[in-house]
């Protein structure tokens, strides 16, 4: 059985810093045009998109479909990643443009990957080809299917077994928060567990709802989630951030190694979570290699983005001193200004007093 998701509305894949073109000029829409020329100069509306997106500003919008291939869909949005925006990797990423050190060149999305993340499920992936400009922005069709080795799910089972009207609060619920009517959408969903208490998506949606204002009282509401159904993997990514707020590491490594359990692909997200508890009561190994799985799952450092930064911490702890500086300075390229990005560099500036200057 096939299920259609329309990852709000459109799979999107935005360019930022492009569009003006020069695609409008030189009498762009004359049937005259010499297709081979624009091709070759880089103007017009045969023009190809790596000759051309970084003369553009405003933005340019890919669309495409995502497609779940067996099972019930999830009720959270699917995410889309691109892989490779870096033709010439670390390096090339982190010399940015000198008008903006945080200006990635339009052009390096041409061959990039784009694909879908969904736990318990493998995703195929389409490539951003490199057409003329005035064709078709459709990338084409994601399929995600069930991960063989997953033994966890998206959707708990205990919504098979539910009183009747505890679903219709449920159903009631998810569409206010369709529409953000959140505080509607709680009313449903605190009415719902109160009819049967066991609905693990309902205890699940009410966490969510309360992460913000009332960390505790979501973070209670995730554990019995949890408890409700062992196998619903939403909760533990949730439970593992809550914990962190509170230093409570065996909590993190506890909640991120078990959604790893029930989805071993795991997400960057959970990788990073991983990586922060196992790092924190001392699993230094495993915490390497979790941060080095969540920076390959995220490289463009959306999902996790602080996942290089703690790569650095775990590096420095055992010596690799360089390797470490290495990561911090990448890291600086993107972190936030303010506060984060002033820690980054007291850090930089500590390895540097260490490292010889020959290994700088």
């Amino acid at each position: 059985m096939n299920h259609k998701l329309l990852v709000s509305g459109l799979l999107a894949v935005v360019f930022f810093s492009l569009a003006s073109a020069q695609a409008q000029n030189n009498g762009g829409g004359s049937s005259g045009v010499d297709k081979n020329a624009a091709a070759a100069t880089g103007t017009g509306a045969g023009a190809h998109f790596d000759q051309t997106l970084n003369e553009q500003v405003g933005s340019m919008r890919f669309i495409g479909k995502v497609v779940v291939a067996g099972g019930q869909l999830p009720w959270d949005p699917i995410p889309v990643v691109v892989f490779g925006i870096s033709a010439s990797s670390r390096e090339s990423e982190g010399v940015r443009s000198a008008r903006d050190p945080k200006h990635v060149d339009p052009s390096q999305f041409v061959g990039c990957k784009v694909s879908a993340i969904l736990e318990g499920f493998a995703s195929t992936a389409v490539t951003i080809m490199n057409g003329g400009i005035m064709d078709s922005p459709d990338l084409g069709t994601i399929t995600l299917s069930q991960d063989a080795r997953a033994t966890g799910s998206v959707v708990s089972t205990t919504i098979a077994t539910a009183q009747p009207e505890a679903l219709k609060e449920l159903e009631k619920a998810q569409a206010d928060e369709m529409n953000k009517s959140f505080g509607s959408a709680k009313k449903h969903l605190q009415k719902a567990v109160s009819i049967d208490p066991k609905i693990a998506e309902a205890w699940y949606h009410l966490g969510k709802l309360e992460e913000k204002d009332k960390p505790q009282e979501a973070l209670e509401a995730f554990k019995k989630s949890a408890a409700c159904d062992p196998k619903y993997i939403p909760p533990y990514e949730h439970i593992a951030s809550l914990a962190a707020t509170q230093q409570r590491w065996q909590d993190v490594a506890d909640a991120a190694n078990h959604a790893l359990e029930l989805n071993p692909a795991g997400t960057p997200q959970i990788w990073y979570f991983s990586a922060v508890g196992n790092y924190n009561i001392g699993a230094n190994g495993l915490a390497e290699t979790s941060a080095l799985n969540a920076l390959a799952m995220d490289p463009n450092h959306l999902a996790a983005p602080k996942t290089e930064d703690q790569l650095a911490v775990i590096l420095a702890k055992r010596g690799a001193y360089a390797e470490a500086l290495e990561h911090l300075r990448h890291y600086l390229v993107y972190a936030s200004a303010g506060p984060e990005a002033d820690l980054v560099k007291q850090q930089i500036a500590q390895l540097e007093k260490v490292l010889p200057k020959s290994a700088k």
